[in-house]
């Protein structure tokens, strides 16, 4: 089993697929994270039912993450 700060550290610069506890679902290239899972995350597109929306760059709380994905 690969644990979650294993992952973000392989993943710097790498695009990633985000599901968060609200249903919503992100896909963006990983600049950074903390020991908390904080995420900065660029050239994000945000899909929420079928919809679509750029957000650019963001910084996301890691508590709201479900899962991580490598895309």
């Amino acid at each position: 089993m690969t644990l979650p700060l294993d992952l973000l550290e392989k993943a710097v610069n790498q695009r990633l697929v985000l599901l968060l506890k609200d249903g919503r679902s992100l896909e963006g290239r990983l600049l950074g994270y903390d020991e908390y899972m904080n995420l900065v995350l660029e050239d994000v597109e945000e899909t929420k039912d079928e919809t679509k929306r750029r957000l650019g760059r963001i910084i996301l709380r890691g508590n709201n993450v479900v899962s991580i994905s490598l895309t």
